[in-house]
């Protein structure tokens, strides 16, 4: 087999190879490791390479496992495997070496999936764009210099750009649909305990968190959602098991489906015309298709984001960072720490517990908004982004606020931030590119990106569809549906 055969597979269909003895397991490793050695110079998708341990993995493989013989990488965030490096992208964990295994990590090796390397997360993945000081910035496969998203930036440049045809992401707060959307793939961040984060983690980001995947094909999405879910004891969340399958649902009809649209921006206002053109020409899919659609009010404003959301994030990563300083037994130091890292820290320890429990207190009207919205609507359609992918860097500090930065950090009044209006601004910011993905995140519900546009510069536009809590299955019917009328497949960058 040569990179070119291995890239018209999918996971699955790898796989299936394998079992049949068309090919062997460690002919796709040799595969996957020489498109990383040729492609990754030009992204930095992967930042840890573990091909000996891959191979010693290949001599034990089940080969009617479901995934048998696929490479596979982990994040390098959320997904431990003991006996490697796990640094969040931080500097402060940089030596880090992880003392157990994720049990999604485990489930995912028993599946029969190589894993090979770890890919490129910015720090702690807070940004929504991989561009951190330790790992480096990710390039975007459709074009160098744009971003691939975040903060599974790394995972998504490797299976746009042939290395894999899926790859373990993450979200907290579109971390597995921003990737997507900037890579041209299929991205499905799962319901609220569909996945467990034990035993290392309970409930991260107060639940906001959860793992899943991006691929190329919505069946391998909903095969590996089969065979890494389930609760583990001792997890505070524990989704309603599916009735069958989702492998099984993908080859179901999804029914006429009633579906509310919104392209109105909460941060800027006036939307971008890539987004407007992707929603337009998913919605006459939709109808074509025989489902009812019509435009919805935005069912949130950008308080929810800037504010609720924006308060959580600074208040856990606070808590991280001291958890981490706790264990080893000393202080973080500024010098760990990325300057805007080290000013979230800083406003995380400078906000109350009733700050903290109030805004979160005020996520449950978001909750009950959507729970009277899927009352009428069985999805929401919306752009996955504020935009297109934008050129690596845009959302960085300007030099003014970054010498402002320096300076703040540097006398310790970081906390004086929040008081300014600096801190709304900072989040205006990173919100205005990432309007649509958090939603999912506060309410817990299943939300997945369709590669459905292109720009006209060739850069993938992703549009998002978010189901009712626990209804992955209705998203995997459609996604299913939409790929077979809308294939997407076979559009790969030239890299």
């Amino acid at each position: 087999m040569n990179f070119e055969e291995y890239r018209k597979y999918d996971a699955l269909g790898l796989a299936a190879l394998v079992k049949t003895k068309q090919v062997q397991a460690s002919e796709l490793l040799d595969l996957a490791i020489q498109r990383t050695e040729a492609v990754n110079p030009k992204i930095n998708a992967v930042v840890s390479k573990l091909y000996d341990l891959a191979k010693e993995q290949i001599k034990t493989l089940d080969a009617n496992a479901p995934f048998a013989g696929v490479p596979f990488l982990l994040k390098d965030l959320d997904a431990h495997l003991a006996g490697t490096r796990c640094t969040a992208g931080s500097g402060i964990l940089k030596d880090y070496i992880s003392k157990e295994t994720s049990e999604t990590v485990h489930r995912a090796i028993k599946s029969g999936l190589i894993i090979f390397g770890k890919s490129n997360t910015p720090e702690f993945g807070v940004t929504p764009f991989t561009e951190g000081k330790l790992l480096g910035t990710a390039h975007n496969p459709w074009n160098l210099e744009h971003t691939t998203g975040g903060s599974s930036g790394g995972a998504g440049a490797a299976v746009a750009a042939g290395i894999l045809p899926m790859a373990f992401a993450s979200d907290g707060g579109g971390s597995i649909r921003i990737p997507a959307s900037c890579n041209g793939l299929f991205g499905i961040k799962p319901s609220r305990g569909r996945i467990s984060n034990g035993p290392m983690y309970g409930d991260p980001w107060n639940g906001a968190v959860t793992s899943g995947i991006l691929s190329r094909s919505v069946r391998d999405a909903a095969a590996y959602i089969d065979v890494v879910q389930g609760p583990l004891a001792g997890d505070s969340f524990i989704s309603q098991q599916p009735e069958r399958p989702y492998l099984e649902e993908v080859k179901n009809h999804p029914g006429k489906l009633k579906i509310g649209y919104s392209v109105e921006h909460p941060i800027h206002g006036q939307q971008d015309e890539e987004n407007i053109a992707a929603i337009n020409n998913t919605v006459q899919l939709l109808r074509s298709l025989g489902h009812e659609v019509e435009e919805v009010p935005l069912p949130y404003t950008k308080k929810l984001l800037t504010e609720l959301f924006y308060t959580m994030v600074c208040s856990e990563l606070s808590a991280t960072v001291e958890f981490i300083g706790e264990e080893r037994g000393s202080k973080p130091k500024r010098s760990e720490l990325e300057p805007n890292t080290w000013l979230m820290y800083k406003l995380g320890k400078s906000f109350s517990a009733n700050e903290y429990a109030l805004a979160k207190m005020k996520w449950n009207t978001i909750n009950r908004t959507m729970g009277a919205f899927h009352e009428k609507y069985d999805l929401l359609l919306t752009p996955t982004l504020g935009m297109k992918p934008f050129k690596i860097g845009a959302l960085q500090n300007s030099a003014v606020e970054q010498i402002g930065l320096q300076v703040m950090n540097a006398l310790g009044i970081s906390s004086v931030v929040k008081y300014t209006g600096l801190i709304e601004k900072t989040a205006e910011k990173i919100f205005g590119w990432i309007p649509y993905a958090p939603l999912a995140n506060m309410t817990g519900q299943p939300s997945m990106t369709i590669p459905l546009h292109w720009s006209k510069d060739n850069l993938p536009v992703g549009v998002m569809f978010t189901g009712r809590m626990n209804d992955e299955a209705t998203l995997f019917r459609l996604g299913a549906q939409l790929e077979q009328a809308q294939p997407w497949f076979d559009k790969v960058p030239k890299l």
